[in-house]
């Protein structure tokens, strides 16, 4: 904020270089996304974070899962086995894409009204919402909801058409975008944290 405050009272164009998301987010009228020295993509923060231009941009400016898709026609696409509504167009036909969903843009849902089915497998509270991982087909989603679901649950989760963004295929595609790893880490945690209590007693 003193930043932002000093910046408009001298008015004068600042450049300002960070790593954290959120500074960049709340601090930037336009944002410059860099990787390995070349610029990813420009924009303001809404549209960086709303229209990510590759998966790089997606998994770095906030949580994202994304996952390997097929567009099948205009406002038609293909991905995790089943066929959803979306909102973009101009893709060749079943053009080889990347499918962004954002983690608070997708409704937990009984299993027979969902889109697709999984089981959660792990829940973290973090005070404002739920962080939630649920297993489908083997992908971890990161669901991000103020509705509480129980590890081993099953679950739907139902996706808007404006939720699903579609991006060109790039050579960021494939490595971001699946939270095993997440799952892994918080498995880890809970083990060496058990471990802890038993060495205690």
């Amino acid at each position: 904020m003193e930043l932002k405050k000093l910046q408009k009272a001298t008015g004068i164009t600042f450049i300002f270089v960070t790593h954290d998301q959120e500074e960049a987010l709340s601090m930037s009228d336009i944002i410059v996304v860099m990787s390995e020295g070349c610029i990813q993509q420009i924009g303001t923060p809404i549209d960086i974070y709303n229209e990510p231009t590759n998966a790089f941009v997606a998994d770095f400016i906030g949580e994202s899962n994304i996952l390997d898709g097929v567009m099948l026609r205009d406002e038609l696409v293909s991905f995790a086995g089943q066929s959803f509504v979306c909102v973009d167009k101009g893709f060749g036909l079943n053009e080889s894409v990347d499918v962004v969903v954002r983690p608070e843009d997708v409704d937990i849902v009984p299993p027979e009204k969902g889109m697709l089915r999984g089981v959660v497998t792990s829940v973290t509270f973090l005070g404002v919402h739920y962080e939630i991982i649920v297993d489908i087909d083997g992908f971890k989603w990161m669901i991000q909801t103020t509705d509480f679901v129980d590890v081993d649950e099953q679950v739907g989760l139902y996706i808007e058409p404006d939720a699903i963004h579609i991006m060109k295929k790039s050579k960021y595609s494939g490595m971001f975008g699946d939270y095993s790893s997440f799952s892994n880490e918080l498995d880890e945690l809970s083990d060496a944290e058990s471990e802890s209590v038993e060495h205690e007693d």
